[in-house]
C-alpha cells in the first residue's frame, strides 16, 4: 500500500467530489442538499452536522478548485500552490480517532467544521501527500475520449487510465478489439 487507509479514502473522496460537476461530466450531480447528502454517506464522511444551502454552494466551490489540481499534474509548483492554498484557507486541528471500529487514525479538520472545510482539510492533505512522495502523476484524467472525468490511480505498477474500468474502461477496449477485427478482416 503506497499511501495510508485514510488518505487512499481521502484521495476517493476528492474524485467523487470532483466527479460529480460539470467540469468532469457536463451535468451537475449535486443540484441540491439530497444529492449532497448523499455524496457524505457515500463517501462515509464523518462527524458532519446538519446540511444547508451554504454547505451546498461551498462544496460546489471546492469541488471546482479540487479539479484544478487534476488539471495540472505535470507543474508541481503549480499544484503546491493550489494544495497550499486549499489548505491554508481551512481550519485544521490533527487528533487521533478511532471511530466506527476504525483504528487509531488522524483526522485534520477541527471538530465542527462545516463540510467544505472538513473536505478542504482531509482531501487537501491527502493530496500533499500525494506531492510530497512524488506521485503526482498518479494524479489522472480519464483518457477516454469523451470523458473528462479524474482518477487516482493508486495501482502498483499505474497502469490506471480510465475512470471506471466497467464504462470507459470497457468501452475502450471493446472499441480496440473491435479496431483490430476490422483490420484483420480487411487483410
Amino acid at each position: 500500500m503506497l499511501f495510508s487507509h485514510d488518505t487512499e479514502h481521502a484521495l476517493g473522496t476528492v474524485v467523487d467530489l470532483v466527479n460529480t460537476g460539470p467540469a468532469a461530466i457536463e451535468e451537475e450531480h449535486l443540484p441540491d442538499l439530497a444529492a449532497l447528502q448523499a455524496f457524505v454517506d457515500r463517501n462515509q464522511v464523518s462527524d458532519v452536522r446538519d446540511l444547508d444551502s451554504e454547505d451546498l454552494g461551498a462544496a460546489r466551490h471546492l469541488r471546482g478548485r479540487f479539479h484544478g489540481v487534476f488539471q495540472t499534474p505535470d507543474d508541481t509548483d503549480a499544484t503546491v500552490r493550489q494544495v497550499n492554498a486549499i489548505i491554508g484557507q481551512a481550519r485544521t486541528t490533527p487528533h487521533l480517532t478511532d471511530h466506527d471500529d476504525y483504528d487509531w487514525h488522524v483526522h485534520f479538520f477541527a471538530p465542527g467544521s462545516r463540510l467544505a472545510e472538513h473536505l478542504a482539510a482531509e482531501c487537501g492533505i491527502a493530496l500533499a501527500y500525494v506531492v510530497a512522495a512524488g506521485e503526482l502523476d498518479r494524479l489522472r484524467v480519464c483518457e477516454a475520449p469523451d470523458c473528462s472525468r479524474v482518477l487516482v490511480d493508486l495501482s502498483r505498477n499505474r497502469c490506471r487510465r480510465y475512470c471506471d474500468s466497467r464504462t470507459c474502461g470497457n468501452r475502450m477496449h471493446v472499441a480496440a478489439y473491435r479496431a483490430r477485427q476490422r483490420e484483420s478482416a480487411a487483410r
